[in-house]
Protein backbone atom coordinates (compact mmCIF):
# COMPACT_ATOMS: atom_id res chain seq x y z
CA UNK A 1 0.00 0.00 0.00
CA UNK A 2 1.12 3.65 -0.96
CA UNK A 3 1.80 5.50 1.59
CA UNK A 4 1.65 9.77 1.27
CA UNK A 5 5.69 9.78 1.56
CA UNK A 6 5.97 6.92 -1.12
CA UNK A 7 3.70 9.11 -3.42
CA UNK A 8 5.94 11.84 -3.06
CA UNK A 9 8.81 10.02 -3.73
CA UNK A 10 11.29 12.52 -5.70
CA UNK A 11 9.25 15.54 -5.00
CA UNK A 12 11.97 18.34 -6.02
CA UNK A 13 13.34 16.20 -8.96
CA UNK A 14 8.86 15.85 -9.74
CA UNK A 15 8.71 19.42 -9.83
CA UNK A 16 11.77 20.67 -11.66
CA UNK A 17 11.15 18.28 -14.06
CA UNK A 18 7.61 19.65 -13.79
CA UNK A 19 8.84 23.38 -14.38
CA UNK A 20 10.91 22.31 -17.09
CA UNK A 21 8.23 20.98 -19.18
CA UNK A 22 6.50 24.18 -18.35
CA UNK A 23 8.56 26.14 -19.40
CA UNK A 24 9.14 24.18 -22.88
CA UNK A 25 5.06 24.22 -22.62
CA UNK A 26 5.50 28.10 -22.59
CA UNK A 27 7.72 28.56 -25.50
CA UNK A 28 6.26 26.11 -27.66
CA UNK A 29 2.40 26.40 -27.35
CA UNK A 30 0.03 23.47 -28.05
CA UNK A 31 -0.34 21.63 -31.19
CA UNK A 32 3.15 19.94 -32.04
CA UNK A 33 3.76 16.20 -32.08
CA UNK A 34 5.07 14.73 -28.71
CA UNK A 35 8.64 13.87 -29.96
CA UNK A 36 8.89 18.33 -30.46
CA UNK A 37 8.23 18.25 -26.45
CA UNK A 38 10.43 15.23 -25.92
CA UNK A 39 13.52 17.09 -27.37
CA UNK A 40 12.74 20.34 -26.16
CA UNK A 41 11.80 19.00 -22.57
CA UNK A 42 15.75 17.25 -23.70
CA UNK A 43 17.01 20.43 -24.44
CA UNK A 44 15.27 22.50 -21.58
CA UNK A 45 16.73 19.54 -18.31
CA UNK A 46 19.88 19.78 -19.26
CA UNK A 47 20.17 23.77 -19.52
CA UNK A 48 18.67 23.09 -15.98
CA UNK A 49 22.06 20.57 -15.12
CA UNK A 50 20.05 16.91 -15.29
CA UNK A 51 21.25 13.92 -16.56
CA UNK A 52 18.79 12.91 -19.66
CA UNK A 53 18.66 10.03 -20.80
CA UNK A 54 16.39 9.69 -24.34
CA UNK A 55 15.13 6.43 -25.82
CA UNK A 56 17.15 4.31 -23.53
CA UNK A 57 16.60 0.61 -23.94
CA UNK A 58 15.68 -2.28 -21.35
CA UNK A 59 15.30 -6.64 -22.35
CA UNK A 60 11.96 -7.27 -21.77
CA UNK A 61 12.13 -10.76 -20.54
CA UNK A 62 10.44 -14.33 -20.33
CA UNK A 63 11.45 -16.77 -17.97
CA UNK A 64 14.93 -15.24 -18.57
CA UNK A 65 14.53 -15.21 -22.16
CA UNK A 66 14.38 -11.65 -23.91
CA UNK A 67 11.41 -11.45 -25.82
CA UNK A 68 11.18 -7.45 -26.82
CA UNK A 69 12.62 -3.93 -25.94
CA UNK A 70 11.48 -1.18 -23.50
CA UNK A 71 12.26 2.26 -24.97
CA UNK A 72 11.11 5.09 -22.60
CA UNK A 73 11.06 8.50 -23.69
CA UNK A 74 13.32 9.88 -20.83
CA UNK A 75 14.53 9.16 -17.64
CA UNK A 76 15.77 11.90 -15.67
CA UNK A 77 18.92 11.73 -12.94
CA UNK A 78 18.23 7.85 -13.18
CA UNK A 79 15.53 8.29 -11.40
CA UNK A 80 12.09 9.46 -12.62
CA UNK A 81 10.55 8.07 -16.36
CA UNK A 82 9.47 11.22 -18.60
CA UNK A 83 6.72 10.12 -21.20
CA UNK A 84 5.40 13.28 -22.92
CA UNK A 85 1.96 12.89 -24.35
CA UNK A 86 -0.03 14.80 -27.03
CA UNK A 87 -3.72 13.54 -25.54
CA UNK A 88 -6.85 14.82 -24.60
CA UNK A 89 -7.14 13.17 -21.43
CA UNK A 90 -4.37 10.23 -19.03
CA UNK A 91 -6.15 6.72 -19.49
CA UNK A 92 -6.27 4.10 -17.39
CA UNK A 93 -4.26 2.60 -20.57
CA UNK A 94 -1.28 5.39 -19.96
CA UNK A 95 -1.25 4.68 -16.66
CA UNK A 96 -0.47 0.75 -16.60
CA UNK A 97 2.26 1.30 -19.26
CA UNK A 98 3.84 3.76 -16.91
CA UNK A 99 3.49 0.98 -13.96
CA UNK A 100 4.71 -1.74 -16.66
CA UNK A 101 7.86 0.80 -17.27
CA UNK A 102 8.24 0.96 -13.73
CA UNK A 103 8.55 -2.46 -13.27
CA UNK A 104 10.74 -3.45 -15.90
CA UNK A 105 13.22 -0.34 -15.34
CA UNK A 106 12.92 -1.31 -11.73
CA UNK A 107 12.11 2.68 -11.14
CA UNK A 108 9.71 4.38 -8.61
CA UNK A 109 8.24 6.93 -10.36
CA UNK A 110 7.15 8.07 -13.62
CA UNK A 111 5.48 11.26 -14.96
CA UNK A 112 2.95 11.68 -17.63
CA UNK A 113 3.30 15.48 -19.25
CA UNK A 114 0.39 16.18 -21.60
CA UNK A 115 1.11 19.47 -23.71
CA UNK A 116 -2.33 19.02 -25.65
CA UNK A 117 -3.46 22.21 -23.90
CA UNK A 118 -2.32 25.50 -22.99
CA UNK A 119 -1.98 24.43 -19.71
CA UNK A 120 0.93 21.85 -19.12
CA UNK A 121 -1.18 18.57 -17.26
CA UNK A 122 0.85 15.98 -15.40
CA UNK A 123 0.49 12.82 -13.38
CA UNK A 124 2.65 11.08 -11.27
CA UNK A 125 2.72 7.20 -11.49
CA UNK A 126 4.31 5.54 -8.12
CA UNK A 127 5.19 2.04 -8.06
Amino acid sequence: MDTDKDRMIYRELSDAIIGAAMMVSNKLRPGLNEKAYENALVIELHKRGHQVEQQRQFDVLYDGVVVDKLIPDLIVDAKVIVDPKVTENFTDTHVAQMIGYLAITELRLALLLNFKFSDLRWKRVVR
